[in-house]
């Protein structure tokens, strides 16, 4: 800039304006530093200079784009029409010779209108890769954001699946520790069969509490659904009676619905936790005292489930033969918190849960969708 100034006084000559142009031209490189931060402000003691003398239209023009690249389009047009007023009063009174003054004032008039466009270009331009770099950097974010919910909202579900296995679980096998415990006497085969049933159990624990355990922790798995056993559902609601019937537990079954051909398997998988809560639920709170599981409903209306028994705890009750030692029922703590996971898993699957403590018995009840299939409402159409 100092450059360009020392050009334009030397072009002026060396006339009577030689002193003034050089005073406008030091004047103009001291106020180059304040269009950092007075850009408005500087380019208006800039355009003043200039029409003085043409040492200071250097510095005045940078000034215009300064300030078209860093203000609204209103203040720079305001300031370009500063700048076009100083230079036509000095293209009046100190006037190039060679150049008519109509020239000289479109010459200034392309020149600044150039300016504004140009700076403002800049500043639209320096806008947009602001706004995209603010979209990418959201974008990101709620990338994040969602993955971090999506990895939240499987380890929920884990949680919740392997709290219902070990629930039901660890039940058993309390029951079958407090059998042992009642009665160290019984016959040798039973207690050993008894100690292998609780040795097997707290194996089979630890496996899924360590499998559990290691998926919370590893936040570089791709899938957090990746279990290595596969879910339960409707099909091994016989093979989970049975295990509770092993441990002591008088359950009767009824319905017709325990082979449901065409039920999701969201819906077989979440009957077979209702079951397994309320089997749970009942040995933990009303231990000895008889179940009655009950599937019904049908294709298009829905299946029901259900799991009944008295809220009274017996004051002896008994294993059946050659599976444990006969002993008392040993209550077993809970948590509370069964139901309400047992809930949310319903409404995840789009169906309803009820349950009641009244007249002596505790009652679970669910409601799962279980929708026609394509082939019955084809015949029924017809």
């Amino acid at each position: 800039m100092a450059g360009l100034v020392g050009a334009t006084i030397a072009g002026s000559g060396t006339g009577s304006y030689f002193a003034l142009n050089v005073a406008v031209g030091v004047a103009s490189l001291a106020l180059v530093p304040l269009l950092r931060r007075w850009p408005v402000q500087a380019a208006l003691l800039l355009s003043l200079l200039a029409a003085l003398s043409p040492a200071a239209t250097p510095p005045a023009t940078m000034a215009i784009l300064v300030v078209a690249e860093w203000q609204p389009l209103s203040v720079a047009v305001a300031v370009a029409g500063t700048g076009i007023a100083a230079h036509l009063i000095r293209g009046a009174w100190q006037p190039y010779s060679g150049l008519p003054y109509f020239w000289w004032v479109l010459l200034v008039f392309v020149a600044y209108a150039a300016l504004v466009g140009w700076g403002t270009l800049i500043r639209a331009h320096r806008a947009l890769i602001s706004s995209l770099r603010d979209r990418a950097e959201r974008a990101e974010a709620d990338q994040a954001r969602r993955v971090t919910e999506a990895r939240g909202a499987e380890r929920a579900r884990i949680a919740r699946e392997m709290h219902d296995v070990l629930a039901h679980r660890l039940s058993l096998l309390a029951t079958y520790a407090g059998a042992l415990a009642y009665r160290p006497d019984a016959p040798p085969d039973q207690v050993a069969r008894a100690a292998e049933v609780v040795r097997s159990g707290v194996h089979q624990a630890l496996d899924e509490l360590r499998e559990v355990i290691g998926v919370l922790r590893d936040d570089s798995l791709p899938d957090l659904a990746a279990a290595s056993r596969p879910l339960p559902g409707l099909a091994d609601l016989p093979d989970l009676i049975g295990e509770s019937r092993a441990a002591g537990m008088r359950i009767e079954t009824g319905g017709e619905a325990w082979s449901a051909p065409g039920l999701p398997d969201v819906a077989g998988r979440t009957a077979y936790r209702v079951v397994q809560e309320g089997l749970t639920n009942a040995r933990k709170h009303a231990p000895g005292q008889p179940v009655t599981v009950t599937l019904g409903g049908g294709q298009g209306a829905g299946l029901d489930v259900s799991v009944v028994n008295p809220t009274g705890t017996v004051s002896a009750g008994t294993v059946p033969a050659g599976t444990a030692p006969a002993g008392p029922a040993f209550p077993v703590p809970g948590s509370g918190t069964g139901l309400i996971g047992l809930t949310e898993r319903l409404e995840l699957a789009g169906g309803r849960l009820y349950w009641a403590n009244s007249e002596g018995e505790f009652v679970l009840r669910a409601w799962l969708p279980w929708p026609e299939t394509e082939h019955n409402v084809i015949r029924a159409s017809d």
